[in-house]
C-alpha cells in the first residue's frame, strides 16, 4: 500500500487566496520529503471553503518545489474547459513536470458552479460533457491524422499542416498520456464505471466504508464492458486522517480544530442539502441528525495514535476488499503547522511500516 494526498484545497473563508496557496505548497514540500507517492488538487469556482479555480497554477509551482512527488488535478472540471485548450495545457504541464503529472478529471457536482457556467447538472449534462471532452482530448493526443470532431457540445478540428509549417504539435511527455484519475462519490457511481471501462485510476471520496465497498463493484461493471481486468492496487481511497502521539490528542486536534470546523460549517451541511448524508452512515436507519462531526470522526475518519490508526486502516482495507493507495484528505492547519506535519510524518514513518503485509494478498479484483 502507498500513501498520497487529496486536497480540495480546503481553507476557511477568511483565509486569503495567496495565504492558502502558500500553505498548500508547504504541505506539498512535506509530502515530497516524507515519501508520499502523489498529491491531487481539486478545482472549484463558487465554494469559499474550496477556493481554487486553477489547480494547474498550484501544481506548476509545486512541481518546481518538489523532486519525486507525482502531482495532478483531482480533477479538472471538464465541462468548464474547451477540450483543445485543455489538451495543450495539460500536455505542457506534463513536460514541465518531467513526467510526474497525473491527470485527474471530474464532472463537477456543485450547483453553484453549474449556474456560473450555465451547465444543466440536474439533467446529467455535466457528465455527458465530461465524457465528450475527454474523448476529444485523448483523440487530439493520439490521432496523428487531421480530423474534425463534431460533438454535442464542442466542435474541434485538428488541422492539417498549413503554410508548410503551422500544425498541431503539442503532446504529453508521458506516452500515450499521463495517468488519468477519476473520483466517485455516489453508490453505483457512473464515474467509477467509466474508470473501469477505460482503465483509469479510480478514486473513492471520503465516505463510510459500507458505501465505499460498492465503488469497486462499479469499477468491475465498467471493466466488464471492455474486457478489462481491474487491479485493486490502482484503487485510491480518500480518508480524513489525523495522527498524534495519543488517541486523546488526535481526537482533540481533529474534531476540536480545523477538521471539525470545516465539517461542521461546510461539508456536513452541503451533503445535507444534497441528500447525501446516507453516504456517511454505517447503517441506513441512522437519522440524519445523528450524522455529526463526532459521528464521522468515530465511524469514518482515521484518527488516533499510530497503533490505533494502523488498526483502523487494516479494518477498512479488509472491509472494502483491498485497495492500493490511501489518500489523506487535506485540511488547513497553518495556525499549527507542526501538528499537521507530525500527523503526516507519523503516517509515513510509524503507521505504514506496520501495514507492509497489506497489498500482497489482494493484487487483483
Amino acid at each position: 500500500m502507498e500513501i498520497g494526498y487529496f486536497t480540495m484545497p480546503s481553507h476557511p473563508p477568511e483565509c486569503g487566496l495567496k495565504e492558502g496557496n502558500d500553505w498548500d505548497l508547504q504541505v506539498m514540500r512535506w509530502l515530497d520529503e516524507l515519501g508520499y507517492q502523489e498529491a491531487w488538487v481539486g478545482e472549484h469556482h463558487t465554494a469559499p471553503w474550496e477556493p481554487n479555480p486553477t489547480p494547474d497554477l498550484l501544481i506548476a509551482q509545486a512541481l518546481m518545489q518538489t523532486k519525486r512527488l507525482r502531482i495532478g488535478p483531482g480533477g479538472f472540471l471538464l465541462p468548464y474547459h474547451h477540450p483543445a485548450e485543455l489538451a495543450n495545457r495539460v500536455a505542457m504541464l506534463d513536460h514541465m513536470s518531467e513526467g510526474r503529472l497525473n491527470f485527474g478529471v471530474a464532472a463537477s457536482g456543485l450547483p453553484s458552479d453549474w449556474a456560473m457556467f450555465n451547465v444543466d447538472g440536474m439533467s446529467g449534462q455535466n457528465r455527458d460533457m465530461t465524457r465528450e471532452a475527454l474523448e476529444i482530448i485523448l483523440k487530439l493526443w493520439s490521432d496523428p491524422a487531421p480530423f474534425t470532431y463534431k460533438g454535442k457540445f464542442w466542435t474541434v478540428t485538428k488541422p492539417d499542416t498549413m503554410f508548410d509549417f503551422l500544425k498541431p504539435h503539442i503532446k504529453p511527455l508521458q506516452a500515450p498520456h499521463p495517468p488519468i484519475g477519476v473520483a466517485g462519490l455516489s453508490k453505483n457511481s457512473d464515474t467509477l464505471k467509466l474508470a473501469g471501462e477505460r482503465g483509469f485510476i479510480p478514486m473513492s471520496l471520503n465516505l463510510n466504508p459500507a458505501y465505499v465497498g460498492s465503488h469497486w463493484d462499479s469499477v468491475e461493471i465498467g471493466a466488464a464492458k471492455t474486457g478489462r481486468k481491474p487491479n485493486r492496487q490502482d484503487w485510491r481511497l480518500v480518508r480524513e486522517v489525523f495522527i498524534a502521539d495519543t488517541d486523546e490528542e488526535a481526537w482533540k486536534l481533529s474534531t476540536g480544530d480545523m477538521m471539525g470546523r470545516m465539517m461542521h460549517e461546510y461539508f456536513l451541511p452541503l451533503l445535507g442539502h444534497f441528500g447525501f448524508k446516507d453516504y456517511l452512515k454505517h447503517a441506513p436507519d441512522v437519522p440524519d441528525s445523528d450524522v455529526t462531526v463526532e459521528y464521522c470522526a468515530k465511524r469514518n475518519w482515521i484518527v488516533g495514535s499510530p497503533s490505533t490508526v494502523a488498526e483502523k486502516i487494516e479494518r477498512i482495507y479488509d472491509e472494502v476488499g483491498g485497495f492500493g493507495v490511501l489518500l489523506v484528505f487535506g485540511f488547513d492547519y497553518k495556525h499549527m503547522p507542526e501538528a499537521w506535519h507530525h500527523s503526516l510524518s507519523l503516517l509515513s514513518n510509524e503507521v505504514m511500516p506496520r501495514l507492509k503485509h497489506l497489498g500482497s494478498a489482494k493484487k487483483a479484483a
